[in-house]
């Protein structure tokens, strides 16, 4: 089928429902990660749609927003395209998490106006307790796309419309106060599938297999719409199975024959850390033709670390596929060319500082890295010096202009800053063009990406704004001074690392340097972990005034990092996550390590508790990345920075170690070692009467869903939403 006249993906479904093979499963969802399947057909999901948008014709208006609250799953992709099918504008969002606050999702409600509400109906049933919290909710139409009248579909009628008419808002992941919606036309999203299907090379015979969360960029425009641009097949996963256990994606390529396949830089980096000789033994990755990575700095140690954990397995070096985009370009925005495999090259460090990329000469201080390829298409792609304007030539470090039909047109209700951002001129007054933020460089015809131009951190491919850290961080303990602190990020065994460095009240001296850090680091970590999920690896305090500032009192975060790489930060305290001798770190695990299941059980009852607390605090330690002898029984873990990764790793651990499931949300609720080990030992004396007090509410939680027909491994993630992965 040729797309070449598409104006709309509408159009595109269509035919694929139509055609010969409108029947075959075009969608395959792995509710578990593994071998809990449920299927679309390119016809299933065109009539999913058209009853979908059949109902919204009738209770809202062509241009209006829904919001899109989902657990991750196909219910999700139905709503989107019921969307595009009605003329109505998607919001995709991430469903509620339970006793979190919702900061993110207020702002985007309250920026983004939804007319309708499109979820299940187990989240439809939280409504009104989600309209106490977000009052802008309450003039929404509420509409459980799972229990809609299938046959509306017959009564559906295309509202028409062309390229420039709004598709959806994809909102900016970052700052939770000022999200901002970018404004994708149904134009920007062909344009994007074009280059996606050029650049990757996908076909009808591609098989595209994916756990990023359905409601950010690369998952929904790369993930889910390129296989049906390109008539190939997709197959799914909810995000927190991927998490959990990483031996599951790749094990779903194996099973599938998956051909393309990705996500950020962390998840190559877990997949070699986590999977262990005999996991592998049964994958089979010779199909996987493309092994796209974006979203964060892709580091070519990574890459050579994935590439020879997995040859064995039949993994090509050669599929890696470095790639660049972001949102405001729809997504993907250069590229390299197939099958050349992965670029890097090495670079003077103190020469980039300076804007200059010249090759590292040995023994300098370099950095390696990769090449990200080229504009594809209609792309055009500029390096620019921010200041004058002026292009700048191959070698020299500038400001990634792009422009071309995959630009989005702006962010929604923001004139201004889509403005500064999507209408910038160089000083040859070519454009408009589309100002990323990002620094970078050309060489050899490729782009390289060297950084940020301003402060945004991103950790394990999701953006944070360093003004929402601080503030998160001066509210959690009275000794920080407001205003006085600066978060950013630095470079540690091949990761990117949470630096908090911040400013002590004058009346709080005394009392650090009596008492020490402790108390502050622990409010510190656990409001950082509990707003942001984001771990602290290192908090500073230092003395009043000593934080670098403008004149008019702005911190200068750039300058704040260059202080502490340097060792020049006036410090008075600092607790950094991996404190503690190697002897600490093994603190009681040689005991605990010799403890099973059975032989815990085996324990007279007084004895069990405190042998599981042993075994909790190695387990807790070695997933924190912390000493054994810092974890107190009666502190919350989540004070130690316990964020969804580690909680993860936490959990997963008690399982395989004691064959017992720890619910999500304890981890996250204030759970301590020793409620764990109280929780644990009820269930090894098969005391439920009990473990139902220890945490009711949670237990309560999971039984319904389990009672609603999902199994328990997906009780335990949706009572846990908060683990979807964001950009």
């Amino acid at each position: 089928m040729s797309n070449l006249r598409v104006l709309r993906l509408v159009d595109t479904l269509r035919d694929r429902a139509a055609d010969g093979n409108g029947f075959l499963p075009a969608y395959t969802y792995l509710e578990d990660g593994e071998a809990a399947e449920r299927t679309l057909s390119w016809a299933d999901l065109d009539r999913q749609a058209r009853t979908i948008a059949a109902h919204l014709g009738a209770v809202t208006a062509r241009g209006e927003r829904a919001l899109l609250l989902f657990p991750a799953g196909l219910d999700f992709i139905a709503a989107f395209f019921g969307c595009l099918y009605a003329g109505v504008v998607a919001v995709p969002c991430y469903p509620p998490r339970p006793n979190r606050g919702q900061p993110r999702l207020r702002a985007i409600v309250r920026d983004s106006r939804p007319a309708v509400v499109l979820t299940d109906t187990a989240l439809s049933l939280k409504s009104g307790a989600l309209v106490e919290e977000i009052p802008e909710l309450a003039a929404a139409r509420w509409l459980a796309t799972d229990g809609l009248d299938a046959a509306a579909a017959d009564d559906w009628r295309d509202p028409g419309g062309d390229p420039d008419h709004l598709a959806f808002l994809q909102y900016t992941s970052g700052s939770t106060a000022l999200p901002k919606g970018v404004m994708v036309s149904h134009g920007n999203l062909i344009a994007n599938e074009r280059m996606i299907q050029a650049a990757f090379r996908q076909s009808e015979a591609s098989v595209v297999v994916g756990w990023l969360p359905l409601y950010h960029d690369m998952g929904l425009i790369g993930n889910v719409l390129q296989p049906l641009w390109s008539g190939g097949r997709c197959v799914l996963m909810p995000p927190v199975a991927f998490l959990q256990k990483p031996l599951r994606w790749l094990a779903a390529i194996s099973r599938y024959g998956g051909t393309t396949s990705g996500g950020p830089n962390f998840a190559y980096d877990l997949c070699a850390r986590k999977i262990g000789e005999e996991e592998k033994a049964g994958l089979d990755l010779s199909s996987w033709e493309v092994a796209y990575n974006g979203a964060e700095p892709v580091r070519p140690a990574t890459l050579e670390r994935f590439a020879a954990a997995f040859a064995c397995r039949g993994f090509r070096s050669a599929a890696f596929y470095p790639c660049y985009g972001l949102a405001e370009a729809t997504l993907f925005a250069a590229g390299g060319d197939l099958p050349a495999g992965p670029q890097a090259a090495s670079f003077d460090a103190a020469g980039l500082a300076l804007g200059q990329a010249r090759p590292a000469a040995a023994g300098a201080n370099a950095r390696e890295l990769a090449a990200c390829g080229h504009p594809w298409l209609e792309q055009e792609l500029a390096i620019v010096d921010p200041e004058t304007r002026r292009q700048l030539p191959a070698g020299e470090v500038g400001e990634i202009w792009i422009a071309g039909p995959n630009v989005a047109a702006g962010y929604w209700a923001r004139p201004e800053e889509s403005a500064e951002a999507f209408g910038a001129y160089a000083e040859d007054g070519s454009g408009p063009y589309l100002r990323t933020g990002d620094l970078g460089f050309l060489a050899a015809g490729e782009l390289f990406v060297a950084g940020r131009r301003k402060d945004l951190i991103i950790l394990r491919g999701r953006n944070l704004y360093p003004q929402d850290l601080e503030l998160t961080a001066e509210a959690a303990h009275a000794a920080l001074r407001p205003g006085s602190g600066a978060a950013f990020s630095v470079e540690r065994e091949g990761e990117e690392r949470l630096v908090l460095v911040h400013e002590l009240e004058r009346s709080a001296n005394a009392m650090v340097r009596r008492e020490g850090i402790a108390a502050v680091a622990a409010a510190v970590r656990a409001a950082i972990a509990e707003e942001h999920e984001a771990q602290v690896a290192d908090l500073v305090l230092v003395k009043l005034g000593s934080v670098p500032k403008t004149s008019s009192g702005k911190v200068q975060r750039h300058a704040c990092r260059d202080a502490y790489l340097a060792g020049t930060l006036a410090v008075i305290a600092q607790s950094a996550a991996g404190d503690g001798s190697e002897e600490d770190l093994e603190h009681g695990a040689t005991a605990a390590l010799v403890l099973d299941r059975g032989s815990l059980a085996a324990l007279p009852a007084a004895e069990r508790t405190a042998a599981l607390e042993a075994v909790l605090r190695s387990l807790a330690a070695r997933a924190l990345g912390i000493s054994a002898a810092r974890i107190a029984r009666d502190v919350p873990l989540a004070a130690h920075g316990l964020d969804s990764l580690a909680a993860l790793d936490l959990r997963t651990a008690v399982e395989e170690r004691l064959g017992a499931v720890v619910p999500l949300a304890t981890l996250f609720e204030g759970a301590t070692l020793a409620d764990l080990a109280t929780l644990l030992a009820a269930e090894l004396a098969g005391d439920r009467r009990h473990r139902a007090e220890v945490d009711d509410r949670v237990v309560k939680g999971e039984q319904r869903d389990v009672a609603r027909g999902r199994s328990l491994e997906e009780a335990h993630a949706h009572q846990r939403s908060a683990f979807e992965v964001e950009g």
